[in-house]
C-alpha cells in the first residue's frame, strides 16, 4: 500500500521490448538504495517489482496488463517518474490509501499557475484532467484520486473533468512540471469511493418482469 506522497522523482534510463513484456531501468538516486529484489514500488503511480536492483538504479518488468492500461508504455529515455516507497505498517496515512493498481489513463488537459503574474517557484496551479468514462461514477468533489501516483483532492468535477489545485511544491517536487496539455496521465481512484459504488450496484434490486416470472408471479 502507498500514500500518494511522492518521495522522489526518478528517470528512465531505457526501455525494452520482450516477449509479452517491456522492460524499464529507472535512475532513481536515494530510492534505489533502500530497494531489494522482489521489492514493491510505485512508479507513477504503477505498483512494479524491483528487479536486478543497482546502486543508483532498477529494473521492472510491466505485464501486457500494465502496457495497456497505465501510461508507462509510452515512456522514452529522460522521462521523469514519481517514485514511491510501500508505507510501513503503522506509519502516518498522510495522503490517501493508494494501492497502486491504476484503473485508467486520463488526458492533461491543462496545467496553468492560477495567478500568471506571480513568481513561478512559489505560484499555486491548476490542473484539469479529462476522467474516461469507466471511472466517472467513482469521481467526488473533495475526494481523492491518485495522478500519476499523487494523492491530490478533485477541487472541481463537472462530470468529465476533474479540477485539482496543485501546490508550489508538489508542482515542483513532482513530474507535474514535465507534462504538457495532452499528455497522458496514470489515475485510480479513491478504493474506498470504488467499494462504497460497487456495495450499492450490488444491493440495488430492479423489479423485472423476468423476476416475476421466475418466482411465480
Amino acid at each position: 500500500m502507498f500514500t500518494g506522497l511522492i518521495e522522489a522523482t526518478g528517470r528512465i534510463l531505457s526501455t525494452e521490448q520482450r516477449s509479452g513484456t517491456m522492460r524499464i531501468a529507472v535512475e532513481a538516486p536515494g530510492i534505489a538504495e533502500k530497494l531489494h529484489v522482489g521489492d514493491s514500488v510505485a512508479v507513477s503511480g504503477v505498483c512494479l517489482t524491483a528487479l536486478d536492483v543497482e546502486p543508483e538504479v532498477f529494473h521492472a518488468d510491466l505485464a501486457a496488463e500494465t502496457v495497456a492500461r497505465t501510461s508507462l508504455a509510452q515512456l522514452a529515455p529522460r522521462s521523469t517518474v514519481n517514485l514511491e516507497l510501500p508505507t510501513p505498517a503503522g506509519a502516518p496515512l498522510g495522503g490517501h490509501i493508494v494501492q497502486g493498481h491504476v484503473d485508467a489513463t486520463g488526458t492533461l488537459l491543462s496545467l496553468n499557475p492560477v495567478d500568471p503574474t506571480a513568481d513561478l517557484a512559489l505560484a499555486d496551479w491548476w490542473l484539469e484532467v479529462a476522467i474516461p468514462e469507466s471511472i466517472r461514477p467513482f469521481m467526488i468533489e473533495k475526494g481523492s484520486i491518485a495522478i500519476e501516483g499523487i494523492s491530490l483532492t478533485i477541487a472541481r468535477w463537472d462530470g468529465k473533468s476533474a479540477g485539482v489545485a496543485i501546490l508550489p511544491h508538489t508542482y515542483a517536487a513532482t513530474n507535474l512540471h514535465a507534462l504538457k496539455a495532452g499528455s497522458l496521465v496514470n489515475l485510480e481512484a479513491d478504493v474506498l469511493v470504488k467499494l462504497a459504488v460497487e456495495r450499492q450496484r450490488a444491493t440495488t434490486f430492479d423489479l423485472t418482469l423476468e423476476y416475476l416470472i421466475a418466482n411465480g408471479y
